[in-house]
């Protein structure tokens, strides 16, 4: 039985997280300790752990679990970080191997720290999959490297299957979620990546205060920079010290914004209440 706290109502628009069970569950969570490898679905108390894992998938993040920026709706430890693993890439390479994927998805920390953000080691990463496992689709999901076009230069010849950088939040709320990040900066990442022929996906969550008019906006903006893969989900508070939900969104208004994205040119849209940045990325491929 579940036990609430005396008066504790509860929205029936907050969506039902699955808890983790099964044997391919185990076995990606045996890989991950085994290999002492960090995950966003861990560190970000993702809503989708049991699900993915599930199916035999994950996320793996590089460059440590320490973070350099200190996102209001984001549950990663901030601070200052250790010097990277040099170890890293073949370490994650090995775990898709190990764990058969047939895609992948990549993302990190941002280390501002580091005079090229990690970009090298992103690269490094990258390459190091497609050695050992050529067949493997690979998507990463990365900083705005303080749009840094030589940073950006080392990843995009890594040549992965697609390059996501989340704007997270609708335009008006940047400074205050976001806090060190800047939403004409991030537009500026996804265009260069457009312009030098990188398949680009982006995303963002509501319910931190946002109005419908300005999510439609954030879709104009997505698609003036060259971004045809979009996805939406519903902001879930990790801990007491993030910033609190707004407005838990129905399934139908989700289905309303997924109908309006492909309307206004998107090729994909994924848009629900338990959608992540990478949520059925394997179907992202374009």
């Amino acid at each position: 039985m579940t036990m609430h706290p005396k008066n504790y109502k509860i929205d029936p628009n907050k969506p039902k997280v699955k808890l983790p069970s099964g044997k391919s569950y185990l076995s990606v969570k045996q890989a991950v300790e085994e290999k002492k490898l960090h995950t966003i679905c861990q560190s970000g108390n993702c809503p989708n752990l049991a699900e993915c894992w599930g199916a035999g998938t994950a996320t793996f993040m590089i460059l440590g679990n320490i973070c350099t920026r200190s996102c209001r709706f984001c549950s990663v430890e901030t601070g200052k970080p250790l010097p990277p693993d040099i170890d890293e890439p073949i370490k994650i390479a090995e775990s898709v191997k190990h764990m058969k994927l047939k895609h992948c998805v990549i993302t990190s920390v941002d280390r501002d720290d580091l005079k090229d953000g990690g970009a090298q080691h992103w690269a490094n990463t990258v390459n190091a999959i497609k050695s050992i496992n050529p067949l493997t689709t690979i998507e990463i999901l990365i900083p705005d490297f303080k749009f840094d076009k030589k940073s950006l230069d080392i990843v995009i010849e890594s040549k992965p299957d697609i390059i996501s950088h989340n704007l997270e939040t609708v335009e008006r709320l940047t400074k205050q979620i976001r806090v060190q990040a800047k939403y004409q900066r991030s537009l500026d990442v996804l265009k260069y990546l457009s312009e030098n022929n990188a398949t680009v996906k982006s995303g963002i969550m509501l319910g931190l205060g946002e109005n419908v008019e300005e999510i439609h906006n954030t879709m104009n903006d997505l698609l003036n920079v060259g971004c045809k893969i979009i996805t939406i989900g519903q902001y879930l508070q990790p801990t007491s010290n993030n910033v609190k939900v707004e407005k838990y969104y129905s399934e139908e208004e989700f289905a309303a914004l997924k109908y309006t994205a492909l309307q206004k040119g998107f090729k994909i849209a994924e848009c629900g209440s338990l959608v992540r940045s990478s949520y059925h990325a394997e179907k992202h491929l374009i």
